[in-house]
C-alpha cells in the first residue's frame, strides 16, 4: 500500500481516537466513548509502522501534512465548519512538504 494512503487511513484512526477523547472531556459523553477512541489511537499507531522508511521521524514528519488535511476535512465533514482561505493555503504548504519529504532524493 502506498505511503499516502496509510498516512490517510492513519489520519482516520487518529482524529476518530482524539475526537473520542474530545467528546468524552468536552462534550460530556459517555466514558464508554474511550474504548473505541484507545482502539482507534492503537490501529494510528499500528498504521504508522506499516509506512516503509528508515527512519521513525522522518515517517511521522511526512504523516504531519497528510494529518492537516485529514483535520480540516473532519472539521468540514463532521463538525460542519467549512474550512477558509487561510486553512486551505495552510494544508496545501504542508501537504506540499509531506510531499518533499517522502519524495526526496536519499
Amino acid at each position: 500500500m502506498p505511503a499516502y494512503a496509510i498516512y490517510f487511513l492513519a489520519a482516520l484512526a487518529e482524529i476518530t481516537g482524539c475526537f473520542a477523547f474530545w467528546s468524552w472531556l468536552r462534550l460530556g459523553k459517555s466514558a464508554l466513548w474511550l474504548i473505541p477512541g484507545m482502539a482507534s489511537l492503537a490501529l494510528f499507531a499500528w498504521l504508522l509502522t506499516m509506512v516503509d522508511a528508515a527512519a521513525a521521524g522522518r515517517t511521522y514528519a511526512a504523516y504531519g501534512g497528510v494529518y492537516i488535511v485529514a483535520s480540516l476535512s473532519w472539521l468540514w465533514l463532521a463538525e460542519g465548519v467549512r474550512p477558509d482561505h487561510w486553512d486551505m493555503t495552510g494544508a496545501a504548504v504542508a501537504l506540499a512538504g509531506s510531499a518533499i519529504i517522502l519524495a526526496g532524493p536519499r
